[in-house]
């Protein structure tokens, strides 16, 4: 099932955390166990990291909230310990933080070295990119992380229904390259030869945080990208090489794109303006936005469609 959803302003920055939080709510009835969101807020030379340290349904023993606080000082101590200046801190939950700081160094040894704390997980890296995932409904979500007034270009998100995965924040979409910069991923779908591909990219040094096969894609176009491919040839290569069914978006610090298989079974419902793009599995998500009368298309099989800010 599951419901996947993006916007992006071709005129300026718009409230995309309020934007996407009214698309998601919209499509609630097809994936009610958690809600995730890739937004994209004005671009620096800081980065910003999402991490998680815990599941919010792990059972709570005595000494949790001091385990996790003392891991948050240690993936603090070790950012400093590797020439990272840390400009802000800041807990979203006892189980998830947000921190700010400057770092002019490889990402992949830096968030290696923080995901070797225990039972941390970067959820997002880069200079725009902050993913926030988490169990429930997307304004729920949206709520406890405070994304009301969230002002940035571009965003996906997505409502997942686990059907074949625990629900848990690992489970939950969207996925970041890891550990390429602001590059992230929802998809609807299943890919055929997902294990086939993981291998691969295990082979040329990949790691990656999930069982799901949207990380897959996520990791698979941003190494295509970094091997010098646009972002559009990357997706149209990725429909000779990913089997399966599926719909997949993706950003970037600075596009938003959209790929169907050939078979285009996995819904998409596009609008498309001269202020912005808004497109998702179904049309009252997008509706949830513009306030009034529209039209709308369905892309083709097969088809790629990429638009910049």
């Amino acid at each position: 099932m599951c419901g996947i959803a993006g916007i992006i302003h071709r005129d300026g920055p718009g409230d995309i955390g309020s934007e996407m939080t009214r698309m998601l709510q919209s499509m609630k009835h097809r994936g009610p166990d958690s809600s995730g969101f890739a937004l994209y807020g004005p671009p620096d030379d800081m980065l910003v990291m999402r991490i998680k340290l815990a599941d919010p349904n792990e059972a709570r023993d005595y000494g949790w909230a001091d385990r996790l606080e003392r891991h948050r000082g240690e993936i603090e101590a070790r950012l400093a310990k590797l020439g990272a200046a840390i400009d802000a801190v800041r807990g979203d939950q006892e189980y998830s933080f947000r921190v700010r700081f400057r770092y002019s160094g490889e990402l992949k040894p830096l968030a290696d070295y923080v995901e070797d704390v225990p039972g941390c997980e970067v959820l997002s890296l880069g200079h725009s990119l902050e993913i926030v995932k988490d169990l429930s409904d997307a304004e729920s979500v949206a709520e406890r992380y405070r994304l009301g007034g969230f002002t940035g270009t571009h965003a996906i998100g997505h409502v997942r229904m686990a059907t074949e995965s625990d629900v848990d924040i690992s489970g939950a979409h969207p996925y970041w390259a890891y550990p390429f910069s602001d590059i992230a991923v929802v998809h609807n779908g299943q890919l055929t030869n997902y294990h086939q591909w993981r291998r691969r990219l295990e082979r040329i040094g990949h790691r990656f945080q999930s069982e799901c096969d949207s990380e897959i894609i996520a990791v698979y176009l941003a190494q295509k990208m970094d091997g010098g491919l646009t972002l559009e040839t990357a997706m149209k290569q990725s429909l000779d090489e990913l089997d399966g069914v599926f719909t997949y978006l993706v950003v970037t610090g600075d596009a938003l794109g959209v790929a169907k298989d050939e078979m285009a079974a996995k819904p998409l419902v596009l609008y498309e303006s001269a202020e912005l793009v808004a497109l998702a599995s179904e049309e009252v998500a997008i509706r949830a936005v513009i306030g009034r009368e529209i039209d709308t298309y369905d892309p083709y099989e097969r088809q790629v469609l990429v638009w910049h800010r």
